[in-house]
């Protein structure tokens, strides 16, 4: 059964994971915006993620260091505070933690991942919610150990029985 909690005077709902017995991932989502930040927590609960949301940036803070999460979500235009503040903050405790940024004014502000401090920027778009999950899926991914390339091997192997190295 989910269970629910209050962060900045919203209701949340954390849902459990669907497909595994491992634990889902944790997701921190922020946005001001109680309407994104409803619509982009259903499509994430729905795809098995636990999510923690807040309208308040400031309240996002104190929650990271209460709470370990795996991935941070958040808008760009929040007031007391931006996204990009909030990543800066973020950065200084929790250095390797995936974050996310939201905009509507990615495009036009020029927002990047270099700029902002985030590992990935999403325009709000019609598109927002394709990207948003791709965005979170590769994130969330563990890097596997790298197999050497087929090729390169094999090529050494002959290159090593003809004598040449």
């Amino acid at each position: 059964m989910p269970s629910a909690t209050l962060h900045g005077g919203f209701d949340i709902v954390a849902a459990q994971s669907k497909e595994s017995s491992n634990s889902p991932a944790r997701i921190l989502l922020v946005d001001d915006n109680r309407n994104g930040l409803v619509a982009r927590r259903s499509v994430l609960e729905e795809l098995g993620y636990q999510i923690t949301a807040t309208t308040d940036p400031e309240e996002a803070l104190k929650l990271f260091e209460s709470t370990c999460f795996d991935l941070l979500i958040t808008d760009y235009k929040m007031p007391n505070l931006d996204g990009v503040e909030l990543i800066r903050r973020v950065r200084q405790s929790k250095r390797d933690i995936p974050i996310v940024l939201i905009s509507g004014f990615a495009d036009t502000l020029g927002l990047t991942e270099q700029g902002t401090g985030s590992d990935a920027v999403i325009q709000k778009s019609s598109n927002e919610v394709t990207h948003l999950i791709r965005a979170v899926s590769r994130l969330l991914k563990k890097k596997a150990p790298k197999k050497p390339a087929r090729g390169a091997s094999s090529t050494a192997t002959r290159a090593r029985a003809k004598g040449v190295s």
